[in-house]
């Protein structure tokens, strides 16, 4: 099921997989920054967090977290634990997302992803993200989507 992140309660899970499953392909941000990691716990409060879990209080599988601005859908993370992956977990997600940000008259989807993250690459061009342009300073492809 997806549903609204509930603060506190799924938060060490989504900190957890932040700092296991995508930190470790950011090339701006280590495991061992912990001003990043403080800074976590504000980041996931600013925008919306989603998360899938099998019940309304089991611990998420996986999550994403988007912020709304104007008529465009930023996409900020989005993480599947790896035991779960390959069920369209994130699909899902990502859907929900933009669901929810049409409703809201948003028209665009933009996100950025890491150059040593193909995986997540392949999933958003099959779901009709188009690469804009590459940033080399940090690393990563900009990405759209018209919702």
């Amino acid at each position: 099921m997806i549903r609204a992140r509930i603060a506190r309660t799924d938060d060490d899970e989504i900190i957890r997989l932040i700092k296991k499953e995508l930190i470790p392909l950011s090339y701006s941000a280590s495991p061992r920054d912990a001003q990043t990691i403080r800074e976590l716990p504000k980041r996931l409060s600013d925008g919306t967090s989603l998360v899938y879990s099998r019940t309304k209080r089991s611990i998420p599988l996986g999550f994403i977290h988007y912020y709304l601005r104007g008529d465009t859908l930023l996409y900020d993370m989005l993480v599947v634990h790896p035991q779960h992956r390959d069920k369209k977990i994130g699909t899902r997600l990502l859907a929900k997302a933009e669901e929810e940000a049409k409703a809201k008259g948003c028209r665009i989807g933009r996100l950025f992803v890491d150059l040593g993250n193909p995986r997540a690459q392949r999933l958003y061009t099959r779901l009709g993200f188009q690469t804009i342009r590459y940033i080399h300073e940090v690393r990563c492809y900009e990405m759209i989507k018209w919702l």
